[in-house]
């Protein structure tokens, strides 16, 4: 597979998780742990007939247990937030908190050793969190001290993800195989959750299972593989900041869908989280070239 093609595919990762708030709240009234398992067992399953049909299951003894540990924490307690705190907040305003990932990704990777922040790190940083003000303080019908909550596990969620998504630079190259038991074992814990502080509750219509589906087998499914793909063998920079286009998909798909209204509090918000993202991906760029 060539460098483009295979950046063309990590991409469309990009594409499936502006999808993840939209199905997300199409699957009311499951609960969140009850949600997460139920996407990750049709991605995981799914992950699992193709490696099997592909004659690559032997690719999995290859895979150290502590890989498959942090790879299952990761999937687990960034889904696990995510949905929880688009049941408990606004869905488009925790839904742009929870897209801060690819602004903290950035400025986590200018602390790994051999790097260092520049002023437009800071600076995009700065730009992005005024974006997350504006949501916090605005929200869709005003300040609500309710929502609060949920806007902090967004803001965990952004930061599980990138903390995941750096520290597996650590571990070295395991193959794209590995996802599906990442998938899987994630669907066991958050079953075990859900059984543990949870009541179960199906969707109420044929919409609702639909969206169960589109779940597993796209954000919580799909993309997993296709992005594996693409940050090993495509332009990992261009997939990065083509990964900050997420939050204006997603919000934009809201507010088509009417889930969303399309306030200018809203936009801005967006745009603002947006443009310092790509400002620290910019920074990370220019620090690239020199060294």
């Amino acid at each position: 597979m060539t460098t483009g093609k295979a950046t063309l595919v990590g991409f469309s990762a990009v594409l499936l998780w502006s999808l993840l708030a939209l199905f997300t709240v199409g699957t009311v009234p499951v609960p969140p742990f009850q949600l997460a398992a139920m996407a990750f067992l049709i991605g995981g399953s799914v992950g699992l007939v193709w490696i099997g049909w592909a004659g690559n299951l032997g690719a999995l003894r290859r895979v150290g247990w502590r890989v498959y540990l942090f790879g299952t924490l990761g999937l687990f307690g960034y889904h696990a937030l995510y949905f929880s705190a688009l049941r408990i907040a606004p869905a488009a305003e925790a839904g742009l908190i929870a897209y801060l990932w690819p602004l903290l990704i950035v400025l986590f990777s200018g602390l790994l050793p051999g790097e260092q922040l520049r002023p437009l790190h800071i600076i995009g940083a700065l730009v992005s969190f005024v974006g997350a003000a504006i949501i916090v303080l605005g929200g869709s019908s005003g300040f609500s001290a309710d929502a609060l909550p949920g806007f902090g596990l967004a803001f965990l969620c952004a930061l599980t993800w990138s903390g995941y998504s750096v520290l597996s630079r650590r571990l070295g190259n395991t193959p794209t195989a590995s996802v599906v038991v990442f998938c899987l074992l994630t669907a066991v814990l958050a079953t075990g959750a859900h059984l543990t502080w949870e009541v179960t509750a199906w969707p109420v219509d044929a919409l609702g299972w639909a969206a169960v589906l589109g779940l597993g087998l796209g954000p919580v499914g799909l993309a997993f593989y296709v992005w594996d793909i693409g940050v090993k063998l495509g332009d990992i920079q261009l997939l990065g900041v083509a990964s900050y286009s997420a939050p204006l998909l997603s919000t934009l798909i809201l507010i088509v869908a009417g889930v969303a209204e399309p306030r200018l509090s809203l936009i801005l918000a967006g745009l603002l989280i947006t443009v310092g993202a790509v400002m620290a991906a910019r920074a990370s760029s220019a620090q690239s070239a020199g060294n």
